[in-house]
């Protein structure tokens, strides 16, 4: 990490280096007053709610409590969950910090395009493109077989949404889930407001099956006497590490909420709802999960649970075998919702990076009667539905979780970033240099000559550039219009800014080597316990470095001011970070190898379009302190 005052070294840089580290400028009214239509602020609290629940509670955990239970946790499954909220909360308090703070659509992309560069917002965004589309088509096959519960099975489906196999190929097209896809991408194109009264709907039939699922099992319960807790292996059947390692597999369920900060564009008052919409839907989260875990590990010993249809079975082993349709109408809406989310957080991940000239302007049109992102959302669904037909993306799950865990690491980074070392420069529009430019020719015409060549050469440097703004201040208003100040000078603010800037890059490169240790299992126990020891060692300096060095006073200022403010920094960001660094590296080696072929096109992408298209191709930076008496000064000159 290097701080923004390290920013203009970095110009001096390779170009390809240098367009990786450059970031944006927290969107504002001069941001948004030289471009494209604005989303409708139509959802609430409720609203936010239904979707964070709705996106979060997917059929996963009516699978999860068997496979959990039987394999790792057992009884204890109901601290597992647990341990693995609070793990989520850690990410959803970041996440609220900067939601409320940077309040535009894009989600982590957008975060992280703001406080640590462009390079990395840029693989943030392509890593979300691949998991919501992945998780999208993943989700919408498992429908289908939910569904034809109702029909008596998949041979009874109607011939035109059974599945069927392509012999020549081997391949089993499911025309209902794709048909599913396309469903919920109309419904997503016709406003914003609608389609969360939907999934208002659909969580609260969800949520409803939970409570059924807690409330007869409960009965059923203290009726027997709970037979799955008077086992002889107690408890804990594997141990505490069988505990923590059953939380690392169902954290993986608590995937979803950061969909909410993608409609921040939409909410009424982003920096009230944003944080209560996020943290109540958590919240509903966890205690349903943990319920219904509590409550299934209780009636039956847990190594006798189906690790299929481990709630449906349950039921029936009590003679209720008509509840398995209540239980199946929850997997299908708890299916359905979560689709919903899905495709309704990409196309604003799209939409984010084509107003940043990342992908073509195409996906960033808003619809001017129903005030979304029609054209990105109608590619999302038609990807997603082409994925669902033909493909079982089911092998590419993990796939899934790479763009969620890595969006969480640099949310929290992105954290320690603002609070030690926020962007203290800005970049200036085009426009706004042309508008100087033409200051300069009323006030300063001898500048004008000599060094408008640097705002007309699109090729000069960004250093010539910010010098030319400089000394067009100095002579345009008889005092400098952008001059650095005392403070800015000042020595020992300059030293804080390095030091901190070097202590979060020695975190983060500490938590990556402990995680890649604490996971490696050729390795062998002495040099793995020996290179935890020395990383975990590094890990305790850096904290105690950042606790002891004050927080940058910029801080109070940065973006939108005035919301929720993230807790026990830099505890609870670091924390964050390790978690779910690990949880990265644990995905495996297959993971990695078929997500580093995503990654190598996405770098493609950028290095022959997104570099030269982006906004701050060519940047001018200035001191943030000044940039508002630039706009000021520009606009009364132009009026």
């Amino acid at each position: 990490m290097q701080s923004s005052g390290n920013v203009g070294g970095g110009r001096k840089c390779f170009w390809g280096f240098r367009s990786l580290i450059q970031r944006k400028q927290v969107d504002s009214v001069h941001v948004r007053s030289e471009g494209h239509h604005q989303l409708a602020r139509k959802l609430s609290v409720a609203d936010l709610i239904a979707i964070g629940v709705g996106a979060t509670i997917g059929a996963g955990v009516y699978v999860l409590v068997g496979t959990v239970a039987r394999e790792h946790a057992g009884p204890a499954l109901t601290i597992s969950f647990l341990i693995a909220g609070i793990a989520a909360a850690l990410s959803a308090f970041c996440y609220a910090e900067l939601a409320c703070r940077c309040p535009s659509a894009g989600s982590a992309y957008h975060y992280s395009y703001i406080c640590v560069g462009e390079g990395v917002a840029w693989l943030v965004g392509w890593a979300l493109i691949l998991e919501y589309t992945i998780g999208g088509a993943a989700v919408a096959r498992g429908i289908t077989p939910n569904l034809a519960l109702f029909f008596g099975g998949v041979d009874k489906l109607p011939a035109i949404l059974a599945p069927h196999t392509i012999p020549m190929f081997g391949i089993v097209v499911d025309p209902c889930a794709a048909v599913l896809v396309l469903i919920v991408t109309f419904l997503l194109c016709t406003g914003i407001k609608e389609s969360s009264l939907v999934q208002m709907i659909v969580t609260s039939v969800n949520v409803s099956v939970m409570l059924f699922i807690m409330i007869a099992g409960g009965y059923l319960g203290f009726k027997t006497g709970w037979v799955g807790y008077e086992l002889p292996s107690g408890y804990f059947p594997f141990g505490i590490n069988g505990m923590f390692a059953g939380s690392a597999v169902v954290f993986f369920s608590y995937i979803g909420f950061d969909s909410v900060t993608s409609t921040v564009e939409e909410v009424k008052n982003p920096q009230r709802d944003l944080p209560l919409g996020i943290g109540i839907a958590l919240f509903i989260c966890c205690i349903l999960y943990m319920f219904v875990s509590f409550v299934i590990t209780g009636l039956v010993p847990y190594y006798a649970l189906d690790p299929d249809t481990p709630i449906s079975s349950v039921f029936a082993s009590y003679g209720l075998h008509w509840a398995v349709y209540i239980i199946t109408t929850g997997a299908i809406t708890a299916l359905f919702a979560s689709l919903l989310g899905s495709l309704l957080a990409q196309p604003r991940i799209l939409m984010a990076m084509a107003r940043d000239g990342l992908l073509p302007s195409f996906f960033s049109d808003i619809n001017k009667n129903t005030q979304v992102p029609v054209k990105s959302t109608v590619t999302t669904g038609i990807f997603a539905a082409v994925l669902a037909f033909f493909m079982d993306v089911s092998q590419l799950a993990g796939m899934v979780s790479v763009g969620t865990l890595f969006a969480f690491t640099t949310a929290a980074v992105s954290v320690l970033i603002l609070r030690y070392v926020p962007p203290d420069e800005v970049p200036l529009s085009s426009s706004l240099q042309e508008s100087i430019k033409s200051v300069s020719l009323r006030f300063g015409p001898n500048i004008q000559e000599s060094d408008s060549k640097n705002l007309q050469n699109p090729s000069g440097s960004s250093e010539n550039n910010s010098r030319y703004l400089h000394e067009i201040g100095e002579a345009s208003f008889g005092y400098p219009l952008i001059q650095k100040s005392i403070s800015q000078e000042n020595h020992n603010e300059q030293t804080r800014r390095k030091i901190s800037a070097w202590t979060i890059t020695f975190l983060c490169m500490g938590v990556f080597i402990f995680a890649f240790a604490a996971s490696a299992q050729g390795l062998s126990s002495i040099l793995r316990f020996t290179v935890c020891g020395v990383c975990g060692a590094l890990l305790l300096c850096c904290l105690i470095v950042l606790t002891c060095t004050d927080q940058d006073d910029g801080r109070h200022s940065f973006g939108h001011t005035g919301g929720f403010t993230c807790p026990f920094v830099p505890f609870l960001p670091a924390a964050c970070i390790l978690i779910n660094t690990y949880l990265l590296i644990d995905l495996g080696a297959a993971t990695w190898i078929r997500i580093s072929v995503w990654f190598a096109i996405g770098a493609v992408v950028y290095l022959f379009y997104g570099r030269s298209h982006s906004s701050l191709f060519n940047a001018v930076y200035v001191p943030s302190a000044y940039a508002d008496e630039l706009y000021r000064s520009s606009s009364d000159y132009l009026s």
